[in-house]
C-alpha cells in the first residue's frame, strides 16, 4: 500500500530501498515560494541506524502490512518496561530504543496499541490523551483564571509541561501525548 508523504505519523513502519523503517519524528515544513516537504527521522528495523530523510509532499512511501494488538503498560525495571497483551494476557519486555520518550507519559495500567510487522513488534502507539497528577509546580496566583501566562509543572512521571498559573500541586491534568501539552484540568 501506498501513502503520501504529507500522511506519515510517528510510530508509522514505511519501506524504502527494500528495508522496513520506524517514523521517529516528523515535521511539516513550507518555504515561502517553495513546494511543501516533510522532513522525518527514520529508525532502521534492521540495523538500529538513524537517519533524516526529506520528502517531496508529492512523494508515494509503501507501507508494509502493520498488525496492532492492545497491550497494557505493567511497569518498568531497570531499562525494560513491561506490557501485557490483554486477550492472551503474554508479557512482553521493550528496551527503551523501541519506547523512547513515550515512557514519560506512561503510568501502570495504560493501555497503548503494539505494532507488529512480520509478527515482530515495531513500535507502540500511546492514547491520544492521558491524566496525569501535577507533583511540583509554582503556587497559584489568586485570581489568575484567564490569563495567556503558563508556568512549569512537573507530573508524577517526571514529564515538564506548561500549565495555566491556576494549577497547583495535586490536581489531575490532560496531557495531548501528540505534543505534550497541556489539555485541561480533570474534575
Amino acid at each position: 500500500m501506498n501513502i503520501k508523504a504529507t500522511d506519515i505519523r510517528r510510530g508509522m513502519v514505511i519501506v524504502m530501498d527494500g528495508n522496513n523503517y520506524v517514523v521517529h519524528d516528523f515535521y511539516h515544513h513550507t518555504p515561502g515560494n517553495l513546494r511543501a516537504m516533510v522532513q522525518a527521522k527514520l529508525k532502521n528495523m534492521q540495523t538500529g541506524s538513524i537517519i533524516d530523510k526529506r520528502f517531496r509532499s508529492v512523494d508515494q512511501i509503501e507501507v508494509p502490512f502493520v498488525e496492532s494488538k492492545e497491550y497494557e503498560y505493567l511497569y518498568s525495571s531497570g531499562d525494560e518496561h513491561v506490557f501485557m497483551d490483554t486477550s492472551t494476557f503474554d508479557q512482553l519486555t521493550f528496551s527503551p530504543d523501541m519506547i523512547g520518550d513515550s515512557m514519560q507519559y506512561l503510568l501502570p495500567n495504560t493501555k497503548v496499541s503494539v505494532r507488529y510487522v512480520d509478527e515482530k513488534p515495531v513500535s507502540i502507539e500511546l492514547p491520544d490523551t492521558v491524566e496525569h497528577t501535577i507533583t511540583d509546580t509554582p503556587p497559584s496566583i489568586k485570581g489568575a483564571t484567564a490569563t495567556n501566562q503558563y508556568k512549569e509543572a512537573t507530573t508524577e512521571t517526571g514529564l515538564k509541561i506548561s500549565v495555566p498559573p491556576f494549577i497547583g500541586p495535586g490536581e489531575k491534568v490532560r496531557i495531548d501525548t501528540r505534543d505534550g501539552k497541556y489539555v485541561e484540568r480533570v474534575k
